[in-house]
């Protein structure tokens, strides 16, 4: 592509870089006209759409050459590497339309069944089984071994009745001895036994409920000062009720997650995926997910595309989300011969999917006329845009046209506009699409046992997770909230549904406002102003960038150098005083104007008292006031910052050294010691609510939990928390995971009474924030929960 962009003359760059929307029609006219008479162009798009060139392509001979190497690695008893080849196999084997694939499909899964049996991966063994049974119904061998693991199950009535199965199919004299021996001891087995059934089930979702039976909420779209259209309610709503609930309009997995991640509900691929029937590139984790993403079930677009009215009639939206049958295949247009879709940007490919779905409707609507393209009723800043990545747009919108035309060929035809429209809809989903983010569990997840982590000596661990971006995907309605850096609701998905939960009491009429990334606490007023510039094109003016607040003071401060004092000390941001309102910039760069607490001058004992003791200088005087980097905002002493910011780095990388190290069991003493030393210089230099003392303090309790020290583990924790609640809230979700890192500590040391009590206030919060559906989006929690209740009532 970088080729492509190269061989465009200057002056064509610079015109579509200096063009507005209004342009559209003639630069993407002229950038066409130029593309259509170059051979580098008509090679790169022969190579996106070339049958023979293709990425993902079914391939029976690779199919039976890696169904060998997992043969050769079973019989070595290489149990892991054959279960990997088993897999790629399965990926690339065809399924032809007479049936001559089934048996080579059959006997893979036969294959990988037995070798997650050996693994003791027993629901999967029993799922493939039962795949090698659907493909080829008088296999026997899918019948020896789906007999197999569930006797390793003890579901021993089930295990007969497959065996007996197996031994009606079997042809050999051989085959049949040693199924007959085999049901001789299952037969024995099955007397005075207890059965334990089992599910072959492996969506988290499977016939889960989108909505809750609760009172709905009506959501009203209106037009917000400064911020354009955004939501309400007319009715109160109370803490933790669900807002809004919505599937994707179309979505599309990250590259990082392609083969980790089930294409479709976006969880944790097991180690029985199955594959898109068509192409090689998807991975789903059930034959469900499968199902869906071929077009069983879709989200009702209706109103979404059709391009001569209004995208979505918001006025009156509530909690309820409907599906409908239809026949549109999430991604048959990338099927089967093309694999644009696997080298181009994640939002040019989720384009490219929002058009087919266009494309479809109108075909299945037997409209065979000219395309110009859905009209999504979405912001974008076209106008804003860089120059470089206008370009970028043209070039990418041209190449995504020729890619669709290629696959849908007479088909359809394209409107002098599409370019244009083509423009426009990639700058939407740029400001528009939205991450779906699952939560990972770093120590055990759905798996996490009773005592993982809390044996009370050395080897436990911190609970802990991190967030995977997985997908990005446009929810039409969901576009419409806005955002604010201390939201007042809960944004998570359930698979890919996104899920929109009040965080706190919202008065009616109040703005319905979730976070876009940045919020308070996490950073800076002035990195957050940069993030969503640079993301979004606006200047945040929700209520903690537009009046002055203690996170923002402190996160990346410095200690005032008189010991007595509170007062914070900036790194980098000058604060202009004047007439009730500050300005703030750093350097010559304005970030924005912030207004004083209504009542400072009239009334500070109104105000939070650590807020003013970190400020002091801000509520003292209503004259002209500056507050220059390095100087105290309560008493105005000096710090030598360049000293004080060498000092700091300094003890950062050696406490975060301890990350880096590959195990801490055995952890040279030096190594703590030389930690809780830079502990202790960065707590004479950072602010006390500074964000990378915090940080400091959790490092260094997870490097003591894992060492054994479990009591100095529970005092670097218990710190770290105290100033996190500074920074953001006493109930905020971050509070509640940092919790749960202490609540496991506590149950290593066996104090069951500490753990339970802070188990409570976690699980409060995470009931506030996710509902009904913790157990879903922290399925370790549950787990942690038997465990606390277990050890709380034996410490009674």
């Amino acid at each position: 592509m970088e080729r492509l962009k190269s061989a465009v003359p200057a002056e064509l760059r610079r015109a579509v870089g200096e063009g507005t929307a209004a342009d559209l029609p003639s630069t993407t006219s002229r950038l066409l006209a130029f593309l259509e008479g170059l051979p580098l162009f008509h090679q790169v798009i022969g190579e996106l759409t070339d049958l023979e060139l293709a990425l993902c392509r079914k391939d029976k001979g690779r199919a039976a050459e890696l169904k060998g190497r997992g043969n050769a690695c079973f019989s070595k008893r290489e149990f892991e590497q054959a279960l990997g080849f088993y897999s790629q196999a399965l990926r690339y084997v065809p399924i032809s339309s007479d049936g001559t694939d089934a048996s080579l499909m059959a006997t893979l899964y036969v294959n990988r069944a037995s070798t997650m049996h050996k693994l003791g991966l027993l629901e999967e063994c029993l799922r493939d089984c039962d795949r090698s049974i659907s493909v080829s119904p008088n296999y026997a061998k899918a019948w020896y071994r789906r007999g197999m693991v569930n006797a390793s199950l003890k579901n021993y009535s089930s295990a007969i009745r497959d065996l007996e199965d197996a031994l009606s199919m079997e042809v050999t004299s051989s085959g049949k001895s040693s199924i007959e021996q085999e049901l001789k001891l299952i037969l024995q087995k099955h007397e005075n036994v207890n059965e334990v059934g089992t599910s072959s089930s492996n969506c988290m979702d499977e016939g889960l409920p989108l909505t809750e039976q609760q009172r709905k909420v009506i959501l009203e779209c209106i037009s917000t000062p400064n911020k354009g259209r955004g939501m309400t309610s007319p009715n109160d709503i109370s803490p933790a009720s669900l807002i809004h609930a919505e599937d994707p309009l179309a979505v599309i997995i990250m590259k990082s997650c392609r083969d980790t991640h089930c294409h479709y509900c976006f969880s944790e691929a097991p180690a029985d995926v199955v594959f898109c029937p068509s192409c090689t590139i998807p991975i789903y984790c059930s034959n469900r997910c499968q199902e869906e993403a071929v077009g069983q079930i879709s989200w009702n677009q209706n109103a979404c595309l059709e391009s001569n009215n209004s995208v979505v009639d918001i006025a009156k939206l509530s909690v309820t989300s409907t599906r409908c049958k239809t026949q549109i295949a999430e991604h048959r247009h990338e099927c089967g011969g093309a694999h644009w879709a696997a080298v181009l940007p994640a939002d040019i490919v989720l384009a490219g999917r929002i058009m087919a779905q266009y494309i479809e409707k109108q075909l299945l609507a037997g409209k065979r006329t000219t395309i110009s393209g859905p009209n999504l009723d979405l912001v974008h800043h076209y106008n804003q845009d860089s120059p470089a990545s206008k370009f970028e747009s043209h070039i990418y919108a041209t190449v995504l046209l020729l890619c669709l035309q290629s696959y849908y060929k007479s088909g359809v035809s394209w409107a002098e506009d599409s370019l244009s429209q083509l423009v426009l809809l990639i700058c939407q989903i740029k400001v528009n699409s939205i991450a779906i983010v699952h939560m990972k569990s770093m120590d055990g997840g759905k798996v996490l046992t009773v005592n993982k982590g809390f044996s009370g000596s050395s080897g436990a661990v911190m609970c802990s997770v991190e967030q995977v971006r997985v997908a990005q995907a446009i929810y039409m309605s969901g576009s419409f909230f806005n955002h604010s850096c201390q939201p007042n609701v809960h944004a998570y998905f359930r698979s890919r549904t996104l899920v929109l939960r009040s965080s706190e009491y919202i008065k009616a009429g109040t703005p319905i406002e979730l976070s876009y990334g940045p919020q308070a606490g996490e950073m800076d007023l002035p990195e957050r102003q940069k993030s969503l510039r640079e993301n979004y094109y606006f200047s945040c003016g929700c209520s903690n960038c537009s009046v002055l607040s203690l996170s923002d003071l402190v996160m990346n401060s410095f200690r005032c150098p008189q010991s007595n004092c509170l007062g914070a000390v900036s790194e980098l941001i000058y604060y202009r005083c004047k007439e009730n309102s500050v300005h703030v910039s750093i350097g010559e760069s304005h970030v924005c104007t912030l207004s004083l607490p209504f009542f400072s001058y009239q009334d500070i004992s109104k105000f939070d008292e650590d807020m003013v003791k970190v400020g002091n200088l801000f509520f003292k005087s209503d004259a002209i006031l500056n507050i220059d980097p390095g100087f105290c905002m309560s008493c105005r002493s000096q710090l030598d910052l360049s000293s004080a910011v060498a000092i700091s780095d300094r003890a950062t990388s050696k406490i975060n050294r301890l990350k880096e190290l590959p195990a801490l069991d055995n952890v040279p003493e030096v190594v703590i010691a030389e930690a809780l030393q830079s502990l202790e210089q960065t707590e004479k230099l950072r602010h006390p609510y500074s964000k990378a003392l915090a940080q400091a303090q959790d490092t260094i309790a997870e490097a003591f939990a894992k060492v054994g020290d479990q009591e100095q583990a529970r005092k670097h924790c218990k710190a770290s928390i105290k100033i996190l609640e500074k920074l953001y809230h006493p109930s905020h979700i971050i509070i509640a995971h940092e919790l749960i890192k202490l609540v496991s500590i506590e149950l290593s040391m066996g104090d069951g009474a500490s753990a339970s009590a802070a188990f409570a206030r976690a699980d409060a919060i995470f009931s506030l924030y996710y509902g009904p559906d913790v157990k879903r989006i922290l399925p370790y929690v549950d787990a942690l929960r038997r465990t606390v209740s277990e050890r709380s009532v034996g410490s009674c």
